[in-house]
Formats: structure tokens, sequence, C-alpha cells
């Protein structure tokens, strides 16, 4: 029974990407909505971002075995990452009327810049992608029993089927239902648990000192830890289409703010669920399996009711096929618009619209190689993914908008110097996170660049 209403309702995605294919009638529309969204659906939208695998199954793995400071990079950097989009990025960007960060690359510092930035974002959704393909897998394999490799290939399948019909037409739709049932779903599990738990006092009593600390000891490692946790989602998603695409969508310039720091608070309160879920759940059953990513999932299985089950395993599905779908649409995008059109620039808007189709196929097709042979949990493919876009696109991208001297070589510096010095201290293991290597290489490249080139400028011009 169970899994006939989960088919079903993923099969309902399907039948909303049809009936949202009727709305698209170019590239705009399959990409931005036609930049058409009322505040509601561009919220929902937005707020759906990343409400998925890592909220939803990783975060509480690790909130149960490290504590409040084990999740800063999730939910906290999340909601941050929401709420300086709107702050300093989402009305600068909505005003230049473009489709992809890379075009503001195009725009702001040169065709070079563009391609580029193309290049460094396309790669970056490939382990984000996988996170939540991996975590779908592992949802359906609990409730079917069957091998998580072949309910990946077919959610991915179901994903990319309704992705390729209606774009972020059948996104923004999906997402605003799908949003309702989460909340809904892990409103009426948390009741429960908070019931059976027996409050607050005995959550502090049956947890250790100082599992729910939020500010890190005093040591400077302990620190620097803590600051890259808040800034590897917090920053390193600022840069990332499917963010953009989803604020972009928004029918005005102030909907697109609005609805950014809506979603930044829901994500923030909402978000807070799952971890009480989850932490309730190793309190009351510790006969769980070990698995902490499991563990929701397995705790429903085990002693939730029928309707429970159909309610929380379609909030599950729900919110994972939204990252999912909006992330696979976003580096497709990427790719028609800022590659093909680099080196096409007269292709038609049908051909452009094909192309975009073909690459959502073509990177699906990736991410479940990816998703069944590597051994990586959830939190870890989602922290790869943000720190790919912070060590090469962030600085860049505030540079160009925010310090009126940043130029093409400044940019081209950052991206590729802070990537090579992430990746490099990455193969050195470095005691301190590669990525505040990476980001702070970056950030010298462009301030060096820039400044660099403006002097020789003069000095030929001088000569």
């Amino acid at each position: 029974m169970l899994l006939f209403f989960i088919a079903l309702y993923l099969f309902s995605n399907v039948a909303v990407g049809a009936w949202a294919a009727r709305r698209v009638t170019n590239s705009q529309d399959f990409v931005l909505a036609g930049r058409r969204l009322p505040l509601f659906l561009a919220a929902s939208v937005t707020f759906a971002t990343w409400f998925g695998s890592e909220t939803i199954m990783g975060a509480p793995a690790m909130f149960v075995e490290g504590g409040l400071l084990a999740v800063i990079e999730e939910p906290f950097g999340s909601s941050l990452c929401l709420f300086l989009v709107g702050a300093f990025f989402a009305r600068p960007l909505y005003r230049l009327s473009i489709t992809t960060f890379s075009d503001y690359f195009r725009i702001r510092f040169g065709r070079s810049a563009e391609l580029l930035s193309a290049l460094m974002v396309i790669p970056s959704y490939f382990s984000w992608i996988s996170a939540q393909l991996v975590a779908i897998g592992i949802v359906l394999s609990v409730v079917t029993d069957v091998p998580r490799e072949y309910c990946i290939i077919a959610s991915a399948t179901i994903v990319m089927i309704y992705t390729l019909l209606g774009g972020m037409w059948s996104i923004s739709v999906t997402d605003f239902f799908h949003n309702l049932i989460i909340i809904l779903a892990l409103a009426v599990l948390g009741v429960m648990l908070w019931q059976e738990v027996g409050g607050w006092e005995t959550i502090q009593k049956r947890t250790p000192p100082g599992f729910f600390r939020f500010i890190p000891q005093s040591t400077g490692k302990d620190w620097l830890a803590y600051v890259a946790a808040w800034i590897t989602i917090g920053l390193g998603s600022i840069p990332q289409q499917d963010v953009f695409q989803r604020v972009m969508a928004a029918k005005t310039e102030n909907t697109s703010v609005r609805a950014s720091y809506l979603a930044s608070g829901m994500y923030l309160t909402v978000a807070m669920l799952p971890l009480f879920i989850a932490l309730s759940a190793r309190l009351l059953h510790p006969d769980l399996p070990k698995d902490n990513q499991l563990i929701i999932p397995n705790m429903v299985m085990r002693h939730g009711s029928m309707p429970l089950q159909v309610l929380f395993f379609g909030a599950v599905t729900s919110a994972i096929l939204s990252v999912s779908s909006g992330a696979i649409l976003a580096p497709a995008t990427v790719f028609g618009e800022n590659v093909v059109k680099f080196f096409r620039p007269d292709i038609s808007d049908k051909n452009l619209l094909k192309t975009i189709r073909w690459a959502i196929v073509v990177i699906t097709i990736i991410c479940v190689l990816m998703s069944t042979t590597r051994d990586t949990t959830i939190f870890d493919l989602v922290g790869e993914s943000s720190a790919f876009s912070l060590v090469s696109l962030f600085i860049p991208l505030a540079a160009g908008i925010y310090w009126k001297r940043a130029n093409l070589t400044g940019c081209l510096w950052s991206m590729t110097i802070g990537f090579s010095v992430w990746l490099f201290c990455l193969w050195l293991k470095t005691e301190h996170s590669p990525m505040l290597w990476g980001l702070l290489a970056s950030t010298i490249a462009m301030i060096t660049g820039s400044l660099l080139s403006q002097s020789a400028q003069r000095t030929t011009q001088a000569v």
C-alpha cells in the first residue's frame, strides 16, 4: 500500500510537468518561468532550493552525532545564503534581465570570463545532484527493499522527465505543493515525538554536555572550522545557478528580494524539525540501525502508522525531487546559454531549448553514475559542491558588483588561482579547511590581478 501511494505521487509529478509544458513557448519560459512568478510561488521555489537530502537526512545524521555545532553549515549556512542573496545580490542582478550567472560575467568582465565561469559552474553541480539521488535511493530502498542502485535510476528518470517537459514552470508548481506536504508531515511527526519524548527538560538531561553549544571553543582551529562551516553554503551557494534561476523567476525586483527573505526565514524554522525528529528518534528508539542517515526513515517505517508513513515518505520524496529538478536544470541552462551560445552565437531559440533539454539528459546520466559508484555521505557531497563555487566564483561575483576597480584580469586570476589552491590543499590534506585557503587565494588574486593590470595599462598609455 505504501509503495502504491509513493508511486502514485511520483507519477503525479510527471503529470504536472506535462501540464506545465503547455506554458513553455521559448527558452525564457523553460529556464525562468517567463519571469512571471508571484510572491508565494517565488518564495516557495526559493525555499525548496536546498530543502532536500541534506536537510532531511544529511544534517540530522550529523546533528545526532555531533550536536548543534555539527550542523552550522546546514541549515544555518543555507538560511544565511538566502538572506544575503536578498540583501545584496537579487536587486543588481535582476535589473540586468539576464538568464544565468555567467551572463553577468560576460556583461561585467567579458566573453572569456563568461566561458570560464560556465566551465566552473557546470561541474560544481554534479556532487550536489548525486547527493539528492543517493538520498532518494536510500529512502526508496528502505520502503521497497529494492537495491539502492535501481531506486536511484528509477527516481532520476522521473525527475529528468518532468524537468524536460516543463522546466522552471513545472519546478515552481510542484515545489509549491511539495512544500505544503513537507511542512505538514514534519509538523505532525514533530508534535508526536515531542509528546513522546517528554519535552525540552527530558531532552537536555539525556544529551551530553555541550550538545547544544552554538559557539565553538576558544581555540583558533575551532573558530576557523566554525567560520568555514558558515561560509561553505552561506557564501559558496550565492554564485550558483539554481539559486539564481529561482530568485530571478519572480515577476518583479521587489518580489525577488522578498522571496529570498521569506525563503530564508522558512528555511531556518522548518529545517529545525528534522533535527529534532532525528534526536528524538535516537533517544526513544536506541534499537534503530546505527546509520544515522537512515534514522528518520527507519523510525517511521518501524513505529509510524500507515497514514504517517504515506505522509512522511511523500514529504521526503517531494523535498528531494524539488532540489533534484532545479539542480539538474541549472547546469543544463548554463551549458546552453554560455557554452553553446559562446561558440554558436547565432543559434535559434528553438535549437537552444533543444540543446538545454539534451544537456538535462546527459547531466542526469553522469550524476546517476556518480551516485551509484562513489561511497560518500550526503553531507560530504553537498559540502564538496558548495566549496567548488566558493573558491572560484564568489569573489569575482561580489567584486564585480561592489568594487569598481575589478576587471577581467582580476576575475580570471581569482577563478583559476582560487580553484587551483583549493585543489592543491585538498591533495595536501591541510590542517585547516582547504576551502579557506582557496577563498583567501581567490581574494588576493582578484585584488592583485585587477590592480597590476590597471597599473600596467596606465604605464603603457603614458609611454
